[in-house]
């Protein structure tokens, strides 16, 4: 027979293993918890996701949503989904202590930026168990994304004397600034340029920033040393401008910018003119490139100076002022491609009022036209017009009877019959992607290029005056440019701003410092 306390100590012995048990099931559950506390939020984001991109795609254009607008949402989204799932872990870090914590694949930090060390240390080296030194053994290493906020810093020069005649009194001659007599490095001004004009902050909210750390700065003075550095750019952006416009294939655009009338206290409507260069589509030679033109309005003769001496393809919109602009060139010689995009979106708008089975019908042919030149972008020009001419002119020759069969059948007064005159009336310019392969079936291009100008616009609110809107012009498209052949806008404007002002880049060497040349250089500078 067992002994009483055998029996007692063998319960209890059991009473722990379940007691041991039951915690781990609870921190288990407690675990599956926090998951599914965190599927739930992942899967609430995606649902509001779809229902926002559905509304923004074929919602009602005054209920659309604006994809920054967007964006904004979902980072409210993940942010709580961060929170739950810093609970989670913090959970697990309580429940089981000993366990390593998860490796997570955080990307590669970039090879440029500054690398410090932080040893981590025990304090005691003396072994636990026998009182021995310890030495090093292994290393973890682990890199972290810091950062220092914006540091202003004072740039001094020394002078020298002399002891022996306490006379002479030497010192380096003083640089050429960028704002004469000014306290601003080139460095300072291409940061507040590119905030503003690329970054959409405007300058009251810098002067704000810069204030935090102790330094007054009128927005009055931010905007003149803008202005300075206007001037200073001038002259490389009027040749990326003709350079521009030497290229055989453009798109041409127009982007409404408020500006502020002098003595009317209310705002008038100006345009930024926008001609782009983009010949990676089909695989082309030259770099990409854009550059803006201010206007204070929108009558046929303001695109006209820049396009008088243009010949080649011309990408834009259906705009009557373009059309107007063959008549004073040769046969051939400007040749304007119109944009699908532009045709299709008056039947997108009538389908989504009224349902048209035609409108539906028009934009269902349109998209199977998308979807070929989705497959052939990036190819070389002979094989785009070889698989258009052999799969997208046989839609277009259907699509083109149909929209004639359809307009007899339905009321000329209609919107609907409207946006069909429209698609014939430039038919031709349409059909120019299906002989050119160097030609886009839209403007998208010089439309995405729009939106840098767009978030601009809505922060800023306006344009100071004619001269603001014309800076506004130069640094975008200095700003653009950069992005479109993958630069750092800071970085290319700071040096670019360094050379002109030093006097180490002259006039008739302002080429160098155009993108796809300053990049060049700066890749050749460490090779050799």
């Amino acid at each position: 027979m067992n002994e009483p306390g055998s029996v007692l100590s063998a319960k209890e012995d059991d009473f722990d293993i379940l007691k041991a048990g039951y915690e781990e099931l609870s921190a288990r559950y407690a675990t599956l918890l926090n998951e599914r506390d965190i599927l739930k939020a992942e899967l609430e984001k995606l649902q509001l996701a779809i229902k926002q991109l559905i509304r923004a795609r074929y919602g009602r254009k005054s209920e659309r949503v604006d994809p920054e607008q967007l964006q904004l949402a979902l980072e409210g989204l993940e942010q709580d989904v961060g929170a739950v799932t810093a609970a989670q872990e913090q959970t697990e870090a309580q429940t089981r202590k000993t366990r390593r914590p998860p490796e997570r694949n955080r990307g590669h930090l970039p090879a440029h930026l500054e690398r410090y060390e932080v040893v981590i240390d025990i304090a005691d080296k003396t072994c636990p168990c026998c009182g021995g030194a310890l030495h090093v053994i292994d290393e973890d290493i682990a890199e972290q994304l810091d950062v220092i906020p914006l540091r202003l810093r004072v740039i001094r020069r020394p002078r020298y004397g002399c002891r022996a005649c306490a006379e002479a009194v030497v010192q380096a001659p003083a640089p050429e600034r960028p704002i004469t007599g000014g306290m601003a490095t080139e460095a300072l001004v291409a940061q507040i340029v590119v905030s503003k004009y690329a970054d959409g902050l405007p300058l009251y909210r810098q002067a704000r920033i810069y204030a935090r750390d102790g330094i007054e700065l009128d927005r009055s003075t931010l905007a003149d040393w803008c202005g300075r550095a206007a001037w200073w750019l001038t002259p490389l952006w009027e040749l990326l401008l003709t350079t521009v416009l030497s290229s055989p294939k453009i798109f041409c655009d127009d982007t409404h910018l408020p500006v502020l009338a002098p003595g009317r206290g209310k705002t008038k409507t100006g345009y930024l003119w926008g001609f782009a260069r983009d010949d990676q589509p089909w695989a082309g030679d030259l770099p990409p490139a854009v550059a803006y033109v201010y206007s204070e309005d929108r009558t046929y003769d303001r695109p006209k100076p820049q396009l008088a001496g243009f010949s080649g393809v011309l990408q834009v919109d259906g705009w009557g002022g373009f059309k107007r602009l063959t008549g004073d060139k040769d046969a051939g010689a400007l040749i304007l491609a119109f944009c699908w995009s532009h045709a299709r979106r008056q039947f997108y708008e009538i389908h989504q009022a009224t349902q048209s089975p035609i409108a539906g019908e028009v934009i269902a042919r349109i998209a199977a036209l998308y979807r070929i030149e989705d497959a052939i972008r990036g190819r070389p020009p002979d094989e785009r017009v070889a698989v258009r001419q052999r799969e997208s002119r046989p839609k277009v020759a259907a699509l083109k009877v149909y929209l004639e069969t359809q307009l007899g059948r339905i009321s000329g007064k209609s919107t609907l019959a409207t946006a069909i005159r429209y698609a014939l009336n430039h038919w031709d310019g349409l059909c120019v992607f299906l002989s050119d392969g160097r030609v886009e079936i839209d403007t998208n291009t010089i439309e995405r290029l729009h939106r840098s100008v767009a978030t601009g616009r809505r922060n800023a609110l306006f344009a100071g005056s004619d001269a603001g809107a014309r800076s506004w012009a130069i640094f975008t498209s200095l700003i653009q440019s950069a992005r479109l052949n993958g630069l750092e806008p800071f970085a290319y404007l700071k040096d670019v701003l360094e050379q002109i002002v030093s006097g180490r880049v002259k006039n008739h060497e302002l080429a160098r410092l155009l993108p796809w040349n300053w990049k060049a250089a700066q890749t050749a500078a460490p090779a050799a």
